[in-house]
């Protein structure tokens, strides 16, 4: 991470604090929902913002990289397309981290984290139907010799990811 400029804000302090012009504050705020369906979203958001597009597109990329946004793009309703479960696993303390890297290497593993329990490693595997992850589980599960925990939803609940943001 590093010193952002006037277009996208300014890390700055042992603190980690960012500080936003209004066209980071405009960004961060104005699109956290209902980001633009078109073939050229980030052409509209520029539009709405009265700037060009390639200024969207370098704020965003300042934001990424000082770490206040981390992804961009759509959620979409578990199981409307594909097909996702969310997977643990007990490694050895000692086998950790060559595991993670291992499963984070597949494709079909959109997440992976470590958790301070038993089941220390757990991952979230998406594919194009119930098959198919338990194709990706089967696979993980021969390559590590770690028994995978497959926690396929049962019921969805929607939790709004965005965040009113206020600022100083």
């Amino acid at each position: 991470m590093g010193d952002i400029d006037d277009r996208g804000g300014v890390v700055s302090g042992e603190s980690r604090a960012l500080e936003l012009d209004r066209f980071g504050r405009d960004l961060l705020d104005g699109f956290q929902r209902d980001l633009p369906l078109t073939p050229r979203p980030f052409a509209e958001i520029a539009d709405r913002l009265g700037v060009a597009e390639d200024d969207v597109l370098d704020g965003l990329r300042r934001l990424t990289e000082a770490g206040a946004v981390s992804r961009v793009g759509a959620v979409v309703a578990p199981h409307s397309v594909g097909w996702s479960t969310l997977a643990a696993m007990a490694v050895p303390a000692e086998r950790l981290e060559d595991v993670a890297a291992s499963v984070s290497a597949i494709p079909e593993v959109n997440h992976n984290y470590q958790r301070e329990h038993r089941f220390n490693l757990w991952f979230v595997v998406t594919g194009c139907d119930r098959d198919h992850v338990a194709a990706v589980l089967d696979g993980i599960e021969a390559r590590s010799g770690c028994q995978v925990l497959d926690l396929p939803l049962l019921e969805s609940y929607h939790i709004d990811l965005g965040f009113d943001l206020r600022w100083n």
